[in-house]
């Protein structure tokens, strides 16, 4: 068995639409049972919610979910019907029907438990299941969505609970690679790359998979295929046991860091409250004594103005807000290893760009910056580490 996820730039049109059923059709020929995961049709979430802002300034988050899943059942029903056309037998669920159960959190549920039982009855009818990803049903039976990269997360914890031989997510580009090729022309396609290695890459803001359907791919065991619709092999495998010589994987930058300091302890607890009420990911987060230092991406966070307000209105000059940008460098062992350390300082020296500090973990070492030096950086960290 294989499930496949299908990203908005795949199912964009019809033409798109029936291209993926002609994928699929192939891969049922093969002899394997297919479960389809897929997203809203190109820019339909972002039209969704422009809608929605026309008729509210600040929509709740209940009716914001409600609205915002009509755009990947449309997609999972065109796709189903695109499928019938092909020769396969098919048929469509929303996330609820394919017993995507999660938390009551609107707008950035959590996928607590999958209940296929659906999904598996239609599988063993030969039919192909195509499910509408980034939603779920809380129990209290509230429709929920999963938050940014939520097609992704639905499409592993379905494998995962199908035991399904692996997971493909199908993009419009060939994979993983060891830096965006639109900031660095001689970025590489990663063959493989382990789970741990592409979970601090997407945290660190890789855009080709989400940190949370890593996370649910290692806890499951399933192995993953990052690749392009286009193409039925190649890719890269996200797994245990990369092969790759070098120790360093990849270099990623972000330019549109948020970073806060909070001064004092009932204040660093308010503005943690309030972050974890808002569903925003932290990027990385300091402790030092009774003060908190923590960074997110802007990207990350729809609703920053009103959050900003909330965190200004309790915390007043507790708080103070900046900008900053970040470039990490990802492999095993790498942020234990006072050489690799050294290289990517001097790295960021030679490129000219002052470093505001550098931080680690056992599989990063991350260069804070100005926003302004992170594409420059990048290409040093990359022509250092991996060129």
């Amino acid at each position: 068995m294989v499930v496949q996820k299908y990203g908005g730039s795949s199912v964009a049109d019809a033409d798109k639409i029936k291209l993926v059923a002609e994928r699929i059709a192939r891969t049922k020929a093969a002899g394997k049972k297919v479960v389809v995961v897929v997203s809203a049709m190109g820019k339909t979430t972002n039209q969704l919610i422009e809608k929605a802002k026309s008729v509210s300034q600040s929509p709740s988050r209940r009716e914001l979910d409600m609205l915002l899943t009509c755009g990947e059942r449309e997609s999972m029903a065109l796709l189903s019907m695109a499928c019938t056309e092909a020769g396969l037998e098919a048929i469509s669920f929303t996330g609820s029907q394919a017993g995507i159960l999660t938390n009551d959190r609107h707008s950035g549920a959590r996928i607590v438990e999958v209940r296929p039982f659906r999904v598996e009855d239609e599988l063993d009818r030969g039919k192909v299941v195509i499910v509408a990803g980034f939603q779920g049903v809380s129990y209290k039976r509230e429709i929920t969505t999963l938050g940014r990269g939520g097609s992704d997360t639905t499409a592993v914890a379905l494998a995962g609970a199908l035991r399904a031989d692996y997971c493909e997510i199908c993009s419009d580009v060939d994979g993983v690679y060891s830096a965006d090729p639109r900031v660095v022309d001689a970025a590489q396609l990663l063959h493989s790359i382990s789970h741990d290695e592409m979970l601090e890459l997407a945290a660190q803001g890789a855009k080709v998979l989400h940190d949370a359907s890593v996370e649910f791919a290692r806890r499951s065991g399933i192995a993953l295929y990052a690749r392009a619709t286009n193409k039925d092999g190649g890719g890269t495998r996200i797994d245990f046991t990369p092969e790759r010589e070098r120790q360093v994987a990849a270099v990623t930058g972000q330019s549109s860091l948020i970073r806060l300091r909070v001064n004092g302890g009932a204040a660093v607890e308010h503005c943690l409250q309030i972050l974890e009420s808002s569903s925003i990911p932290l990027t990385h987060l300091d402790l030092e004594g009774k003060d908190l230092r923590t960074w997110f991406t802007i990207a990350d966070v729809p609703d920053w103005g009103e959050v900003r307000k909330r965190l200004d209105n309790v915390l007043g000059d507790q708080i103070e807000f900046g900008e900053e940008g970040a470039v990490t460098i990802v492999g095993h062992g790498i942020g234990s290893n006072p050489g690799v350390i050294n290289k990517a300082r001097a790295s960021a020296v030679g490129a000219g760009v002052p470093l505001n500090a550098v931080s680690v973990s056992p599989l990063r070492v991350t260069l804070w910056c100005d926003r302004q030096h992170v594409d420059n950086l990048t290409r040093a960290l990359h022509k250092t580490f991996v060129e």
